[in-house]
């Protein structure tokens, strides 16, 4: 016999599913959350304190002059030089020693009679003068040293003179006794102003005539010699040539 057909409307066999969308739980929207207070700004970092600055060293002293070492206790003199120390007792003021070689330092006044006994004394015959030259010591009241390297081609030794001198001072010339010192002194007035009292022709050798200043001296001014020449050197050559053409007319 055959089952009868459910009829309609009648429920299915089992539970009713139930709907999937109806079913589902909501899902709660999460609750905003508090509004949170700004961040309190970081404090302003203090400026780092500034060190003063260090105190600037003063300038060194200006040398005063060379030392001019004595010879040492266990080296003798040369002959020639006891001789010219027996000789002139009161010209030689010091005597000095150093690399091999002497040097007689002597007084402003007495440099004619040492410089011509060195020529003259056998012993000593320095007959050769191969250089003069000067070294500026301005914290000196005597500021020059004026050096002169004396050679004998027939004993074949050296020495050397020294005598100092004020700006003032007049240095005596030997260019009467050794010809080649006629242009040395020429060069030292030129650089350094040194007055040679009996020299033939003292004039400039390297500078220009009517330069202004001596050169080698340790206060020239580094910048040239005078602000007319940096500001306007066709004005300073105008008025350097002023003689040459008062001359012409």
């Amino acid at each position: 016999m055959t089952d009868d057909p459910k009829p309609a409307g009648s429920a299915p066999d089992g539970p009713a599913k139930p709907d999937a969308a109806s079913d589902t739980p909501a899902t709660p929207e999460p609750a905003a959350k508090p509004a949170q207070p700004p961040a309190a700004a970081a404090p302003a970092a203090k400026p780092a304190a500034k060190k003063p600055a260090p105190k600037p060293k003063a300038p060194p002293e200006p040398p005063k002059g060379p030392e001019d070492p004595a010879p040492p206790d266990d080296l003798e003199p040369p002959a020639f030089i006891a001789a010219l120390q027996q000789a002139h007792p009161d010209a030689v003021e010091q005597l000095s020693y150093w690399v091999g070689d002497w040097t007689v330092i002597v007084k402003l006044e007495a440099l004619i009679d040492v410089a011509t006994y060195l020529r003259d004394a056998d012993d000593a015959s320095f007959d050769y003068c191969s250089d003069l030259t000067a070294s500026d010591w301005p914290p000196r009241e005597k500021r020059f040293d004026v050096i002169y390297c004396l050679y004998s081609t027939r004993r074949r030794h050296r020495v050397r003179i020294k005598v100092r001198a004020g700006e003032e001072d007049q240095v005596a010339s030997v260019s009467g006794l050794w010809t080649a010192a006629n242009w040395f002194e020429r060069e030292v007035w030129d650089m350094f102003g040194v007055k040679f009292a009996g020299h033939p022709d003292l004039r400039r050798i390297l500078m220009p005539e009517g330069w202004q200043g001596f050169p080698q001296r340790k206060d020239y001014p580094l910048e040239g010699p005078g602000e007319l020449l940096l500001e306007s050197p066709m004005e300073w050559l105008r008025l350097r040539n002023l003689p040459d053409e008062a001359e012409i007319e």
